[in-house]
């Protein structure tokens, strides 16, 4: 199945990214459609601060909800 996410969707990683020091569950929000099904995450900490934006396989990606959708 292929994942579709939008703008401003809050996601978490299903895989680690070493190089900016994100780990598996560490949400973000997704702030651009890169194309190729990858998006550009933004990541902040409790404070609202970036701690990091990168490219990330919408595959690596959960689409998180907070509330019920109506059936």
């Amino acid at each position: 199945m292929d994942k579709k996410f939008k703008l401003l969707d809050v996601v978490a990683l299903l895989k680690d990214i070493h190089e900016k020091k994100l780990i598996v569950g560490q949400v973000g929000t997704i702030v651009e459609e890169l194309g190729s099904g990858t998006y550009e995450v933004e990541f902040s900490n409790n404070d609202g601060e970036t701690i990091a934006i990168t490219g990330v396989d919408g595959q690596n990606l959960l689409l998180l909800h907070y509330e019920l959708k109506a059936a």
